[in-house]
């Protein structure tokens, strides 16, 4: 059984889960950046070798050409929407306990948290969607070389040009996938390791910073543990050109594995892996810093 914390204020799970995501995005970006290259590369011809050998070589050439600011290619998609994201997903996640109990003080199952949590991915899919589609045409078409896009405005723009609303939420049912059975663990995680990290007598909201980071950091690694397989194709369809997948996700789970095998749904696995524990650490450390703060200042907001 978990132990629940306070009753949730939209207000300040707003403010609070914003700030959380900015953290996220500033620590994790460099890192998104080298996977999604990663996981879009192009099949290497016979005798050819690939763009990219690994995580360490696409990170070695992307700071030669580009510099640092390669690294950060495509950041202002995803801050622009962390925000309200993740203010809608720490809501969400707020608002799967909150049906899920008869009386406010009931406690909540893992699996009742697992459930809320991806009734959160749910939530998040509308502004993640879009946010994720243009991220990832950002951060190719540097490594391709051509420029086809000044910047995620005259991305939105295009693409609406282009195909309307459904080019901008092009990938949304892979988002979907990824994203609901992933919160779902992500969330879970998150409060199992708060609560066997909590020492005896004490309560989960007194729990020390580097006690949070390891609970936050693991539960992102969890969480990427789950969603790495449908990340890789959703990268690859929202990537691809008008038409080359007409069933969707179908045809390009069955190209990958025809050409590349099962691993290639685990393309990107190392980059991941190491974003993910530092990203989501701070993640969860400026929510909780952000949620004490605003108690602080604001208890009745």
């Amino acid at each position: 059984m978990a132990e629940q914390p306070q009753p949730i204020s939209p207000v300040r799970n707003f403010f609070a889960g914003g700030f959380g995501g900015v953290c996220l995005v500033f620590v994790g970006h460099p890192l998104d950046t080298i996977k999604v290259r990663l996981q879009t590369q192009p099949k290497p011809l016979a005798g050819q070798s690939p763009l990219y050998s690994g995580t360490f070589d696409c990170f070695r050439q992307t700071l030669i050409r580009e510099g640092v600011r390669g690294l950060y290619k495509g950041m202002a998609a995803p801050i622009i929407g962390v925000t309200p994201m993740f203010a809608v997903c720490f809501f969400g996640f707020g608002l799967g306990k909150k049906l899920q109990q008869r009386n406010p003080d009931d406690i909540l199952t893992y699996p009742q948290l697992f459930a809320a949590g991806m009734l959160s991915g749910v939530f998040t899919t509308a502004i993640m969607a879009p946010g994720e589609r243009i991220k990832c045409l950002l951060q190719i078409q540097a490594a391709s070389g051509e420029i086809k896009y000044g910047g995620p405005m005259d991305c939105a723009k295009q693409l609406y040009r282009e195909a309307g609303i459904r080019g901008i939420y092009k990938g949304t049912v892979l988002t979907l996938m990824r994203d609901v059975p992933a919160s779902g663990m992500y969330f879970m995680t998150y409060e199992w390791l708060k609560n066997i990290l909590t020492p005896e007598g004490k309560s989960v909201s007194d729990l020390s910073v580097p006690r949070i980071l390891f609970a936050g950091g693991m539960a992102g690694i969890f969480n990427w543990a789950v969603a790495i397989p449908p990340d890789v194709l959703k990268s690859r369809f929202q990537t691809a050109a008008p038409g080359k997948y007409p069933n969707g996700f179908r045809d390009v789970l069955r190209e990958l594995i025809r050409e590349e095998g099962v691993s290639s749904l685990y393309k990107g696995f190392t980059a991941v892996m190491i974003r993910a524990f530092p990203a989501n650490a701070a993640c969860f450390l400026g929510f909780e810093v952000a949620m004490k703060f605003l108690n602080w200042i604001a208890p009745s907001l």
